[in-house]
């Protein structure tokens, strides 16, 4: 054990920074926490040049961590470029491990404080390697339902405009977690927020929001209709040459059409939360 590797920290973000910092080419992550499947796919993001990061988790901790936009939006980014894999695993370990072709760090937690516990034995980094490298091979691969925060963006300036797009990254700045499964803004009603202050229809939201995967058009209408029950958004008419006029997303206070992100944040939080 090097004790002059081993980090000792209370932000775990922090320990897995450190531990990442040592890995050159891959990185075998094992029965991680949520908070460090969340802070790999920060570090990872924020990083110029990381390792390929090989995730084996239990599928339900998976799901629960990617339930939030924030998090699997970039996960995604980086499973695209092929920075991350998922997988499933049904065989816990004892700490969280992870581990590279030169070290073995185990993660483990004592109150508010976290450890980084390091090792850079040859005989047993190259053991852990060859075991834990065949393990990730025959397991289940976990797929992402979200969508690339890269492609989100893209697609949301090129159908909806540059504004909408500043929006809506705006409002993403401001927020911790963006969930569907709990009260507070995800991101269909941070979508339709943010196209009722620039005006957009209905129509052209909805099916932005269902080509690019965040959610189908009936999610839209029922979340649209949700808002406008609680006074954040109105709809106005508009005719249209064949069919039925479609509906001009207007937020519920005129006041908030020029206000700030944070105030929209802020608006909409009092009603919603």
């Amino acid at each position: 054990m090097s004790s002059e590797s081993n980090v000792l920290d209370s932000d775990v973000e922090h320990v897995i920074s450190s531990a990442l910092q040592s890995a050159s080419d891959v990185v075998y992550v094992l029965d991680p926490t949520p908070e460090i499947v969340v802070s790999l796919v920060e570090v990872a993001a924020e990083s110029a040049s990381p390792p390929t990061i090989r995730v084996l988790a239990d599928k339900q901790l998976l799901k629960d961590v990617m339930d939030d936009f924030l998090v699997a939006s970039n996960a995604a980014d980086l499973v695209v470029s092929g920075t991350l894999e998922l997988r499933v695993t049904a065989e816990p370990v004892e700490n969280t491990l992870l581990v590279t072709n030169s070290s073995v760090v185990a993660v483990v937690s004592a109150g508010d404080q976290v450890a980084g516990l390091h090792t850079d034995d040859e005989a047993f980094v190259e053991g852990a390697n060859d075991a834990y490298s065949e393990q990730f091979q025959e397991a289940e691969e976990f797929r992402l339902r979200t969508p690339a925060i890269s492609a989100v963006r893209t697609s949301l300036e090129e159908d909806l405009g540059e504004a909408v797009r500043s929006d809506f990254d705006a409002v993403l700045g401001l927020l911790e977690t963006v969930r569907s499964d709990g009260p507070g803004l995800d991101e269909v009603t941070i979508s339709l927020l943010v196209a009722a202050k620039n005006d957009v229809l209905l129509y052209d939201v909805s099916k932005w929001g269902e080509d690019v995967g965040i959610a189908s058009k009936a999610t839209f209408s029922r979340t649209k209709t949700e808002l406008e029950d609680l006074g954040l958004i109105e709809t106005e008419k508009v005719p249209i040459d064949v069919g039925r006029p479609r509906l001009r997303l207007r937020l519920g206070d005129d006041r908030l059409h020029d206000a700030d992100p944070d105030e929209l944040v802020a608006a909409a939080r009092d009603v919603l939360e």
